[in-house]
């Protein structure tokens, strides 16, 4: 039985923006961060992993090459949850990989003190002006999983896209209507 294109929950809680990180755009960014996750996790496990061992700051208290590869694996495991979550799951999605990539900044940081030269970043300037790009990659995981528009307000109610998305999961039609059963 299909729904005419005027019906309001046809047009209300079915649009792409009804759903975190349903629009195209952020569809694209999402596979792009996806993809760049897959190589860079790749890279981790071998053709950069000497490059990344030069991020892996001397106070842990780890091995840097088991520092490498351990977050080589965990790259992998999130660009695959990222690019597999389906539509209910991307808002989580975005706030752990947001938190990956707060966890991983303290890297950015030893390379910048220790002065040590990986992936073309030789010079202060250079590894200096890298560490801007961090908060770059946390906004584009909140953004492109929708994450950004799904968060709480002060006054504790949730956001306009949050409850489209419950009220459809639940399956309401509308305030003034009765819960529905698959």
């Amino acid at each position: 039985m299909s729904r005419s294109l005027s019906s309001p929950r046809t047009t209300t809680q079915h649009s792409k923006d009804a759903e975190p990180g349903g629009s195209t755009s952020r569809t694209l960014a999402r596979l792009g961060l996806g993809a760049m996750l897959l190589l860079t996790g790749t890279g981790h496990l071998s053709f950069w992993r000497r490059e990344f061992t030069a991020q892996v700051p001397e106070s842990l208290p780890f091995n840097k090459d088991f520092v490498v590869v351990s977050s080589g694996f965990v790259e992998l495991a999130l660009a695959t949850a990222l690019l597999a979550a389906p539509a209910r799951r991307r808002v989580p999605m975005g706030l752990v990989l947001a938190a990956f990539f707060v966890a991983v900044f303290p890297g950015n940081i030893s390379q910048y003190q220790t002065r040590r030269s990986s992936f073309g970043l030789d010079t202060d300037n250079k590894r200096f002006a890298r560490l801007f790009f961090q908060p770059v990659f946390v906004a584009w995981a909140l953004w492109s999983t929708g994450a950004d528009r799904a968060k709480r307000r002060r006054d504790g109610r949730t956001s306009e896209v949050t409850h489209a998305t419950w009220r459809e999961r639940a399956g309401w039609q509308g305030r003034s209507e009765k819960r529905t059963k698959p």
